[in-house]
């Protein structure tokens, strides 16, 4: 059965990224010990969402395409120049309930990773149709930046699963939101 599911590291704080949308907090600690997670969790996803700030933010780091496996939604109200490469990247705006039918048609049996932002997954999240939270706390404190996740309304507690102490100091989590 296709999960949605929110992947993101965040600050002891709760934020994703600083005050200048900047991810160099969180590039400091490295890849290594987080890498062979991201690779098998990667491996089971199907359809990658994002908005359009997640899109400028990849297209600007200038690497090849983070994605190539996966078909990609950015979710946008304006026109973004489109990679060059043959990627399946498709730009589109709307109520998350209509499209999560075709993020889950896309994902052909495979997972759809709300890849950021925040405000994206909350969307998702408000609608209903987030099931997972995979969270990577990073023993740093921000203090201000793009929040977690921005929802509408409190969710009832949520079940946590998966609780993992790293070499770190970060602690991964797995919280379901939806029973399922």
């Amino acid at each position: 059965m296709t999960k949605t599911q929110y992947y993101v590291a965040a600050s002891v704080d709760g934020f994703i990224a600083d005050r200048e949308n900047g991810l160099g907090w969180l590039l400091e600690f490295g890849m290594e010990e987080f890498e062979s997670d991201y690779e098998e969790f990667l491996g089971g996803v199907g359809v990658v969402v994002m908005g359009s700030r997640t899109y400028e933010w990849l297209l600007a780091e200038g690497s090849p395409w983070a994605y190539p496996e996966q078909e990609a939604w950015v979710l946008t109200s304006r026109e973004l120049p489109p990679i060059e490469h043959g990627e399946r990247i498709r730009f589109a705006a709307g109520d998350v309930t209509a499209l999560h039918r075709e993020w889950v048609e896309a994902a052909g049996g495979k997972n759809i990773w709300v890849v950021g932002g925040g405000e994206v997954a909350a969307q998702v999240a408000d609608a209903g149709l987030l099931d997972e939270l995979l969270l990577t706390i990073m023993p740093v404190a921000l203090g201000d930046g793009a929040p977690l996740l921005p929802i509408a309304a409190n969710t009832p507690a949520l079940k946590a699963s998966n609780v993992v102490a790293l070499p770190s100091g970060a602690i991964s989590v797995r919280y379901a939101l939806r029973a399922g």
